[in-house]
């Protein structure tokens, strides 16, 4: 069980006073996510949860994709890692309390470690909690800002194959007005897109994702 499972529906009458913070229970979790069975399961499938806490919605998500991962690449353990992390590197959550989002983070690690037999030290664990650490963000989804006042930035990740990542950011208000027409998350990126990358990086292997969490 989840740290974030172990909790009730409520932190704090005062958190729920400050932020209007409750948790939203499992059966519900689930029931919601039946309604999006395919989009929820898909591997590659982009999910963003504007107000994730510390990962009701998140968890169970990335656990429907592990599911795929090990039905469609079980018998290559090679393949079957690989996947796994490009499933959490498809899976996106805002938090305005830091505490939550630290939390989510350690969650969907958790959830991760365990799929793939690993401890913390792992270099498959080191490179989810690089992705974690970019891909959960403490800010506004109103204001699409972080706590300094600067624009949210999310990764888009691809897996090309033979163990290589690619990594390109994105302003997340870019993405929202990209998502307004359409309907997913980062769409399909060209060379003639209006929404130019904020920074784009080199071609990436595990253990380099893994260095950049040192």
């Amino acid at each position: 069980m989840t740290r974030s499972a172990a909790k009730g529906l409520v932190k704090s009458k005062q958190r729920v006073a400050d932020h209007g913070e409750v948790f939203t229970p499992g059966w519900m979790v689930e029931a919601m996510l039946d309604l999006v069975k395919h989009e929820s399961e898909r591997i590659d499938s982009r999910v963003l949860e504007p107000a994730c806490g510390s990962g009701n919605f998140l968890v169970p998500v990335l656990a429907r994709k592990l599911v795929t991962v090990q039905l469609r690449h079980g018998k290559s353990d090679f393949e079957k890692r690989h996947y796994a992390l490009f499933a959490l590197m498809c899976t996106y959550g805002i938090e305005l309390l830091g505490d939550n989002a630290g939390e989510c983070r350690d969650n969907l690690a958790e959830v991760f470690n365990a799929f793939l037999g690993i401890n913390n030290d792992d270099p498959w664990a080191r490179a989810a909690r690089a992705v974690l650490a970019v891909n959960i963000v403490q800010g506004d989804a109103l204001t699409m800002t972080v706590p300094s006042g600067q624009p949210i930035t999310f990764p888009e990740w691809g897996y090309l194959g033979k163990g290589k990542f690619q990594r390109r950011d994105f302003r997340y208000d870019d993405l929202t007005q990209r998502a307004s027409y359409e309907g997913t998350l980062f769409g399909e990126l060209d060379d003639e897109d209006l929404f130019v990358p904020a920074q784009t990086y080199p071609t990436m292997t595990v253990n380099q994702i893994a260095e950049g969490a040192a």
